[in-house]
């Protein structure tokens, strides 16, 4: 510190130890302002922080702020015991109702509380008064929350009595929860007859009359087998009664949805192997939340089921299996196709953990447990006498979605069918995967042949039928666009937020296991690739390993053959082509590509190729050799002449007909059977007054080879 600040000079340097008091007092006031400056500092931070002890104070001084849209973490220690809903005060009445309200948020609109079974780790069962009391405190809660309160099961322990209620809000017409399931197995298994049994509910008469409300063609209904994709759907109110009332033979979609707090959407997909292309595509591209393996009991497991099940597993879908047609099976054939489902569960290719569904008590464990653990409930069913239909319904009932989606997001929409509606213009359909997209939305639409994005407006919005507002992610909708043709409009585009800058590309890479294929898959094979609701041809352009066989596993680099797609690291994809299939996963995209590396060439007759080079080749042999002509400069570096085996996406234009023989000795005749005029049309004419050359000068190849006799 400069000693001048304080009223020094250079004069008084000699007289510092006789003002040795004055410099004291000055360092005290100083030191005294400092510290005043720094416990004014604390308790400020006390203040705003509002910290009990000083070591939070002064960690909060130097923390940086927190985001005030996240709201701070609530304390549920005091309602984790099972005696908290059995009287609570005030304070831990409000912290139960936020509790709840979270649970419902988090499983869009229901959840399973449990009752007598407490979080802190102490032992389940409450006394019957104190049972009744904390259901009748649920009750209370879940009326604040407009949503109804339904008993699943009840059992005794050793300290009292337990329950799982189910608590679901109450129906809103504009936002219900949808589950998705996809109905898969072998022919014959009888998908459709359990579809039309469900939600129409009649009983089947034996001989399909319960299948025929649902297909879609002529030839369905004659064949009785479905060959596209179809859906269905079976509602269910806050109380989980089915709410599916025919009228006249058909259903009201829109009704079912207006009463419905819950509807299931069924995706009917063919069973036949003719059809496999069709079933890779409903699972794929519908986004299905589980599956439906659907067995014969006479027939057991044989042709497609194993296929199914195996592609449900490697897209990640759980499944459950029904076993159907018990009335008719005899018992020990049912017990053998029992045997084997079993014992095919447990393989080290499933390792799920088959449970035979009996009771109620087996709906709730397997439907609670379904997600999270291993588990594989079994159905014995029959669709003529009804037998274990209400214990399927049930199950169907406690299904909860598995798509997390986020309203904050940017909006992102699959397109997985397209129509053209007389009156309304441009429809499609598909699922919303993330986000919220509401009525007059701009959104982007692509990517079309060359890769870009158009902006296109949605007009209406419909789901299952129903007129809505808005959609949210993970529900399937159709959008009516405005001035689009249906024909700029092809499976696997998206509608995206502008937010989201999306970009299309060529080529990508992918880690793939090999299923099945019946010798090896090397560099340059192609097969078509399901990706979402993508459904293209890729090209392997290179591999991390030399070939690949049946269970091999590598990097393989691919790259779209007609155009451009939009995908994201991380999407599932089905690599299949005639009896070969692959599984994996996208890593990464390569935005480098672009398209001018993929010209096609116009392929040329096959007669006029092979008689072209077989000519060509005798002429060589009998005339001498000419210099070729010159090329442009551009053709001739893509197409050099030294290579004549390189391939390239030019052809040098020549007159094919200086190296085909001529049909010289057979007149050509009209177009009605009459004798070709000499002067009309004639290839062979040497001059305009139409005389004729000699034979020798009209076919040089057979003069040559004549004179060489």
């Amino acid at each position: 510190m400069d000693l001048r600040e304080v009223g020094y000079d250079d004069r008084d340097w000699i007289n510092l130890a006789q003002d040795r008091d004055r410099w004291r007092a000055y360092i005290f006031s100083w030191t005294v302002s400092c510290a005043l400056n720094l416990r004014l500092k604390n308790i400020m931070a006390a203040v705003v922080d509002q910290t009990p002890t000083k070591a939070e104070t002064a960690s909060n001084m130097f923390a940086t702020p927190q985001d005030p849209s996240i709201p701070p973490a609530v304390d549920y220690s005091s309602i984790r015991t099972k005696t908290a809903l059995i009287s609570p005060n005030e304070k831990q009445f409000d912290l139960l109702q936020r509790r709840l309200k979270e649970r419902l948020e988090d499983g869009r609109g229901e959840t399973i509380f449990d009752v007598g079974v407490g979080e802190d780790g102490s032992e389940s069962g409450l006394k019957q008064d104190e049972y009744d009391a904390s259901v009748a405190t649920l009750q209370s809660l879940a009326a604040t929350l407009d949503a109804d309160c339904v008993l699943l099961r009840q059992r005794k322990v050793e300290e009292g009595v337990t329950g799982q209620y189910l608590v679901r809000r109450r129906v809103d017409q504009q936002d219900f929860l949808e589950i998705r399931v996809a109905v898969v197995g072998n022919v014959d298994a009888g998908k459709s007859t359990l579809l039309g049994v469900l939600t129409h509910g009649e009983l089947d008469n034996g001989r399909g009359h319960a299948r025929q409300r649902l297909f879609r063609h002529k030839h369905e209904m004659e064949s009785g087998r479905t060959s596209s994709v179809g859906n269905d759907i079976l509602g269910f109110d806050s109380v989980g009664n089915v709410v599916n009332k025919p009228e006249h033979g058909s259903l009201d979609w829109v009704k079912i949805c207006e009463k419905s707090s819950k509807v299931i959407t069924f995706i009917d997909l063919a069973g036949h192997e003719r059809y496999l292309k069709t079933t890779v595509f409903g699972m794929t591209g519908h986004a299905p939340d589980f599956g439906m393996l659907m067995v014969g009991a006479n027939a057991g497991i044989v042709g497609m089921t194993k296929e199914h099940l195996g592609l449900a597993l490697a897209l990640s879908v759980p499944v459950f299996v029904v076993v159907t047609k018990i009335d008719m099976c005899p018992p020990n054939v049912l017990q053998d196709t029992l045997r084997l489902l079993v014992r095919i569960l447990k393989s080290p290719g499933c390792r799920k953990v088959p449970v035979m569904v009996k009771t109620s008590d087996d709906v709730v464990i397997s439907a609670t447990n379904f997600v999270s653990e291993r588990l594989c409930p079994i159905f014995q069913v029959s669709n003529v006498t009804g037998e274990n239909l209400d214990l399927l319904k049930m199950f169907l009932n406690l299904l909860t979605t598995r798509m997390i989606s986020r309203d904050d997001e940017p909006a992102e929409f699959q397109i997985d069918d397209t129509y053209s509606v007389p009156g309304v213009g441009t429809v499609v359909s598909g699922t919303t995967l993330k986000g919220v997209i509401r009525l007059n939305d701009t959104l982007l639409l692509g990517p079309d042949a060359l890769g870009h994005f158009i902006p296109i407006a949605v007009k209406s919005i419909h789901r299952k039928r129903m007129v809505v507002r808005e959609v949210r992610g993970g529900q399937t909708a159709s959008f009516a666009l405005k001035k689009i043709k249906r024909s700029q409009i092809r499976k696997g585009m998206v509608m995206v937020s502008p937010a989201v800058n999306p970009s299309a590309c060529w080529e990508f890479e992918g880690e793939i296991l090999v299923l099945h294929h019946p010798t090896t898959i090397s560099s340059r094979y192609q097969a078509m690739v399901h990706c979402g609701s993508i459904r293209q041809t890729a090209s392997i352009l290179s591999m991390s390993q030399e070939c690949l066989r049946t269970g091999d596993k590598a990097l393989v680099h691919f790259r779209f053959i007609k155009h451009p797609e939009y995908i994201k690291a991380g999407q599932r994809m089905v690599f299949r082509e005639g009896r070969t299939k692959a599984v994996g996963n996208v890593l990464r995209l390569i935005p480098q590509a672009h398209p001018g590396a993929q010209v096609s060439r116009s392929k040329p007759n096959k007669m006029q190729s092979k008689q072209s080079s077989n000519c060509t080749s005798q002429t060589q042999q009998i005339l001498p050799p000419q210099p070729a002509p010159a090329l442009p400069q551009t053709v001739q570096q893509l197409s050099p002449v030294g290579n004549p085996d390189a391939d390239s996406p030019f052809e040098v234009t020549a007159d094919k007909r200086e190296n085909m023989p001529q049909r010289s000795g057979r007149k050509s005749r009209g177009r009605r059977g009459g004798r070709g005029r000499s002067g009309t049309n004639n290839t062979n004419t040497s001059n305009s007054t139409g005389s004729k050359q000699p034979l020798a000068e009209q076919n040089p190849v057979a003069s040559a080879r004549n004179n060489k006799v």
